[in-house]
C-alpha cells in the first residue's frame, strides 16, 4: 500500500469503538472507507470542470439539489441515509499529485496545463452543504441535500455524493420495510455478507440495515467498525463433519457454577432415549453424527447454544437431538437459546417445534423451554414474512440475506443531482416527462404536522418567503398540476434542512449509528399507517408554496421554446 493510500485509510483512526460510539470528536473524523475520494467520480465530471475552467465559469456561485423522483419497492416512503459519509467526503476532498498525474494521462494531450494546477488547489472549503438529517423519512422531489458553492467544485461532487446516498438510502429503506413486515417484537438479523456486491457493498449493507431497524449482523468487520451487535451460530458443514459420538474426545462438561464436571455425552444419550416418548420419535432414526455435532457445539458454547436443526430431518432427527442436548445443558445449570430453520415449510415447522418445546416444558416443569428462540433463515423476502404472518407461525427471529442486501425487488433508488441556480439566477430542466422537470431555485423545506403528531405534507418554498407558522393556514400546491391544492393549518412546523458543512468545517455533530437507528424509527412512527402499508399505500403529499408554484410555471414558459406551425 502506498503512503497516499495509507493516508486515506482509517486503520490508524477507526471511526467507531466496539461500543458503537464515535472514536474521538465527531467534528473531525475522516472517511470510514478510504476508497471515497475526489477521484471516485465519472469522467464527464472532470471534462465539465475543465470546460467550466476554460470558459471562466468555474467560480460562479451555484446551487445543486440532490433528490429522487420515486419511492422504492412500490412504497410511499424512503429512509435518508449516507449523509455522514457525504460530510466526511468534504473534509478530505482534494486531488493528490498522483490523481493529477493520472488525469493528465486520460485527458486529451491538448488539455491546458493550467487546469491541472487549478485541480491541485481545489478543496471543499467554499462549499456549503445543507441537508435533511440522516435517518429521517423522506419523499420524492424534496432535496435531501443542497450543495452551494463554486460551480466547478459543486459539479465535481455530484457522482461521489450520489454514490454515497443512493445505495445507503435504498438498503435502509428495505430494512425498514422488513421491520414493518415482521413487527416490532421480532428479532431481525442481517446475514447478507456472502451475497453482497463486494466487500464495500457488504459493509454498507450491514451499516444501513442496522440504521433501518435490524438488530444485528453476521458481519464481524461491520461489528468492529460500526458497533453493530454480531450474531451467528453454525452451518450445515459443522453438522455433517461429525459421524458418531466416538469423535467426542472430552466427554466432560463443568456445571455453570463451576463446582463439578459431569459426563455430558452420557447425559445427552440418556435424554435422547428419554425424550422419544415425549417428542414422538424413534431413537434409531436420529442421526448420531448430528447429535455429536450439537453436543460438541454445546460444549464450546454452553451459555449460548443455538443449533441448526434441518441438516437431515427436522422432525425425526434435528429437533430430538437438539432437545436432548438442551435438557442436558439444563441439568448443568445452562440455558440453551434455541434453534434455526433454514429450509422447508417455515410456518408448519416453527409451529411444530414450538409445540414440542411446550411439551418438554410441561414434562420437566421448565417454563423457559417453551420460550426458546426459533430462527428462520430460508432465502426470506418481505413477501415471505407477510405470508407467514397470514399462515400463522412461532418464529421469533429472522436471519435475512440476499433479498435484503442486494435489494432484489429494486436495484437502485435513482437519486439525481440537478443544478437549480447559478449566479443568483434560478435554472430549470424541462422534459416531456413532467416528473423530470426540476423545481428551480434555492429552496427551504418544511414538514407540516397535524394535531395527532403525524406528518401531513412537505412544503417547498423560495428562500425569500416567510416560513409557515404553527396554527396559521398555508396554501399547499402540487408543483405541476394546477387543480391539486389544499389549505393546511399545521399543529407543528419543522424546518427540514440544517447546515452540516460550511467554510471548511463540520457545523453539526454527526450522530452515532445507534442514534440514527432510533431517529429512523421515530421518524417512521410519525408517518400515517396508510403511507406505510404494503398494498396500495397512500402517496404522501409533497407541495410547493403558491409563490413557488407561480415562479416554476413562469420560468417554464420562459425557458420552453415556442413552436411554429406552417
Amino acid at each position: 500500500m502506498s503512503e497516499e493510500s495509507r493516508s486515506r485509510s482509517t486503520s490508524k483512526s477507526p471511526l467507531f469503538t466496539k461500543e458503537g460510539e464515535p472514536n474521538g470528536c465527531v467534528m473531525a473524523v475522516t472517511n470510514s472507507n478510504g476508497v471515497v475520494q475526489a477521484l471516485l467520480t465519472d469522467l464527464y465530471q472532470i471534462t465539465m470542470a475543465y470546460a467550466y475552467w476554460k470558459s471562466g465559469k468555474m467560480d460562479e456561485p451555484a446551487v445543486f439539489d440532490l433528490y429522487f423522483r420515486k419511492n422504492p419497492f412500490q412504497g410511499e416512503f424512503t429512509i435518508f441515509a449516507g449523509l455522514e459519509e457525504c460530510v466526511k467526503l468534504l473534509q478530505t476532498f482534494h486531488f493528490s499529485e498522483s490523481d493529477v498525474a493520472y488525469l493528465k494521462s486520460v485527458l486529451p494531450a491538448t488539455t491546458d496545463p493550467g487546469f491541472f494546477t487549478y485541480l491541485r488547489t481545489l478543496s471543499a472549503k467554499e462549499i456549503t452543504l445543507s441537508a435533511i438529517p440522516e435517518g429521517d423519512v423522506v419523499f420524492p422531489k424534496v432535496p435531501l441535500i443542497t450543495v452551494t458553492g463554486p460551480l466547478a467544485v459543486a459539479q465535481l461532487l455530484e457522482t461521489p455524493l450520489l454514490n454515497l446516498v443512493n445505495y445507503a438510502s435504498l438498503v435502509a429503506t428495505n430494512a425498514a420495510r422488513f421491520r414493518l413486515a415482521a413487527g416490532p417484537e421480532k428479532i431481525l438479523l442481517e446475514f447478507g455478507l456472502r451475497r453482497a456486491q463486494g466487500p464495500d457493498g457488504g459493509l454498507s449493507a450491514s451499516r444501513y440495515c442496522y440504521l433501518g431497524g435490524f438488530d444485528g449482523s453476521s458481519n464481524v468487520l461491520a461489528g468492529k467498525m460500526f458497533g453493530i451487535p454480531v450474531k451467528g451460530t453454525h452451518a450445515h458443514a459443522y453438522v455433517t463433519s461429525f459421524v458418531s459420538l466416538d469423535e467426542i474426545q472430552d466427554k466432560m462438561l463443568t456445571t455453570v457454577d463451576g463446582q463439578k464436571e459431569v459426563d455430558f455425552v452420557s447425559l445427552c444419550k440418556k435424554y435422547s432415549l428419554e425424550l422419544a416418548e415425549v417428542l414422538d420419535y424413534l431413537p434409531d432414526q436420529i442421526m448420531e453424527g448430528e447429535l455429536a455435532a450439537f453436543l460438541s457445539y454445546a460444549k464450546a458454547f454452553p451459555q449460548s447454544f443455538l443449533a441448526l436443526i434441518d441438516t437431515y430431518d427436522v422432525i425425526k432427527s434435528g429437533l430430538p437431538n437438539f432437545c436432548a442436548v438442551a435438557m442436558a445443558l439444563s441439568d448443568l445449570g445452562y440455558r440453551p437459546q434455541g434453534v434455526r430453520l433454514d429450509s422447508g415449510d417455515l410456518s408448519y415447522l416453527s409451529n411444530y417445534v414450538h409445540s414440542k418445546f411446550c411439551k418438554v416444558a410441561a414434562k420437566y416443569n421448565l417454563p423457559w423451554f417453551e420460550k426458546m428462540t426459533i430462527v428462520a433463515s430460508n432465502d426470506i423476502n418481505e413477501e415471505t414474512i407477510h405470508s407467514l404472518n397470514q399462515q400463522g407461525h412461532t418464529i421469533s427471529c429472522y436471519g435475512i440475506g440476499t433479498h435484503l442486501v442486494t435489494c432484489q425487488k429494486q436495484p437502485a433508488l435513482g437519486c439525481v443531482f440537478k443544478l437549480v441556480e447559478v449566479n443568483g439566477k434560478a435554472r430549470i430542466k424541462l422534459s416531456e416527462d413532467v416528473e423530470k422537470v426540476t423545481v428551480p431555485g434555492k429552496k427551504n423545506v418544511f414538514r407540516l404536522y397535524g394535531t395527532d403528531g403525524t406528518a401531513l405534507v412537505d412544503l417547498l418554498q423560495q428562500v425569500s418567503e416567510p416560513p409557515p407558522k404553527k396554527g396559521q393556514r398555508v396554501l399547499c400546491r402540487h408543483p405541476i398540476q394546477e387543480s391539486k391544492r389544499a389549505y393546511v393549518i399545521p399543529a407543528e412546523v419543522k424546518c427540514l434542512h440544517e447546515v452540516y458543512w460550511e467554510k471548511g468545517e463540520v457545523r453539526k455533530p454527526l450522530p452515532t449509528l445507534t442514534e440514527l437507528r432510533a431517529k429512523a424509527s421515530e421518524s417512521l412512527a410519525a408517518l400515517r399507517q396508510d403511507h406505510k402499508r404494503t398494498l396500495n399505500p397512500t402517496p404522501y403529499k409533497v407541495s410547493v408554496s403558491s409563490a413557488l408554484y407561480t415562479f416554476i410555471h413562469e420560468l417554464w414558459l420562459e425557458s420552453a421554446p415556442i413552436g411554429e406551425l406552417s
